[in-house]
C-alpha cells in the first residue's frame, strides 16, 4: 500500500479538527497551510489558530489584492496573536514582465495572464512549499467542475507532497454557518456577491444564477478557469 493509501485510510474520514491535528503529527514541521483570506481559508485558519495546531499558515502576496482582504489578513492576525507568513513575486520577474508589457498585460491573451500568475502566485508557492510534505488548502468540490474529480487527501505531482482538503465536501451553507458560530472574521466582499476573490484587476461580483468562479478572469472561456495552484491530481 502506498503513503497516499495510508494516510487516506487513517484520516481521510476523520473531522477536519482530527485529520489536521493527525496529518500535522506526522509531518512535524514539514506541514503549511495556503490562505488567500476567503471563507473556507478563515475557517481552516480557525480551526489551526484556536486550536494551537503546529501547522505554518501562509498566504501569497501578489501586490495585487483588494484592501478588503488586507484588513481580514489583519485583523486575523490581531484574533489570533499568530504570524502568517507572507511570500512576494521575485522582483526580477516581475519588473522584466510589467517593463515588457505593462501593468495589464492579462487582459490581452490567456497566455499573458497565466504568464502573470506563473510570476505572482505559482513561482511564490513553490517557494512557500519546498521542504515541505503536506500541503493544506480550503478547496471545495463545489467550486467549480474541475473540482469535482478531486479527491479531499491527493499527491501533487507538481510539487511532489500529499495535499489535504480538510472541508472539501462542506457545502457553502456549512462554511456560512461556520463562520457565524465561531465569530471569525472574513472578507466583506462575499456580501456584495464576490464567492471567489484574488487579485482585483481580475476579479468582479458574481450576478444571480452565474457559476461560483464567473467572477474569477471573467474575460476568458469559462474552461480556463484556474491560475495554475491547484490542478486536478490522483
Amino acid at each position: 500500500m502506498t503513503e497516499l493509501e495510508d494516510i487516506r485510510q487513517e484520516v481521510g474520514e476523520l473531522e477536519p479538527i482530527k485529520a489536521l491535528a493527525e496529518l500535522a503529527n506526522k509531518f512535524p514541521g514539514e506541514i503549511v497551510f495556503s490562505t488567500s483570506f476567503g471563507w473556507e481559508d478563515q475557517v481552516i485558519t480557525h480551526m489551526i489558530f484556536a486550536n494551537d495546531l503546529p501547522i505554518k499558515i501562509f498566504t501569497l502576496e501578489t501586490g495585487r489584492l483588494f484592501p478588503e482582504t488586507y484588513y481580514v489578513w489583519n485583523r486575523t492576525m490581531e484574533m489570533y496573536g499568530k504570524p502568517i507568513h507572507a511570500y512576494y513575486p521575485n522582483n526580477e520577474l516581475l519588473e522584466k514582465m510589467v517593463n515588457a508589457k505593462g501593468p495589464s498585460s492579462f487582459y490581452e491573451s490567456v497566455e499573458n495572464r497565466k504568464e502573470c500568475c506563473g510570476i505572482r502566485k505559482v513561482e511564490p508557492l513553490k517557494r512557500a512549499l519546498a521542504g515541505n510534505k503536506c500541503w493544506v488548502t480550503g478547496i471545495r468540490a463545489e467550486q467549480s467542475v474541475g473540482r469535482h474529480d478531486m479527491h479531499n487527501i491527493e499527491w501533487d505531482e507538481q510539487n511532489n507532497l500529499i495535499k489535504f482538503h480538510p472541508i472539501f465536501s462542506w457545502t457553502l451553507d456549512q462554511v456560512k454557518a461556520y463562520i457565524r458560530e465561531n465569530n471569525i472574521p472574513y472578507n466583506t466582499l462575499h456580501d456584495k456577491g464576490f464567492p471567489s476573490i484574488g487579485c482585483s484587476p481580475c476579479t468582479r461580483a458574481v450576478q444571480p444564477g452565474e457559476d461560483f468562479r464567473a467572477g474569477r478572469w471573467w474575460w476568458e472561456d469559462q474552461s480556463k478557469k484556474e491560475c495554475g495552484l491547484h490542478e486536478a491530481h490522483k
